[in-house]
């Protein structure tokens, strides 16, 4: 009986976890004085869905518990990515990234088609 309590508890834990479907700190890690966009910018962009987004989107964003994105772009503009980012859908808290870093993710996705 207590190994199947473990086990439930452990379980819990876990959903718990990937419920929270990224949400990683966004303190300013991925911001330079010295950005000049282009190859660096990309990088950027990458590097911030890499650490909000896989956990819920996929490592190469074929869709997990949110929804496939490796496409996006050919079904919706900048601006309606940066919504969805700013504003949350069902399924997805709103401002997981905000900011600049928020329009390089939307720049970057738009580009998915």
């Amino acid at each position: 009986m207590r190994k199947k309590w473990m086990g439930l508890s452990l379980g819990l834990m876990l959903a718990i976890g990937l419920a929270a479907c990224g949400g990683g700190d966004n303190a300013d890690n991925n911001n330079t004085d010295n950005n000049t966009g282009g190859e660096t910018a990309t990088n950027d962009a990458e590097e911030i869905v890499k650490n909000n987004c896989i956990s819920c989107h996929g490592e190469n964003l074929e869709g997990r518990n949110g929804p496939e994105l490796a496409h996006i772009g050919a079904e919706l503009s900048k601006d309606e990515i940066l919504d969805v980012i700013e504003n949350g859908r069902t399924g997805m808290p709103p401002n997981i990234i905000t900011g600049d870093d928020a329009d390089k993710v939307a720049q970057w996705l738009s580009e998915k088609k």
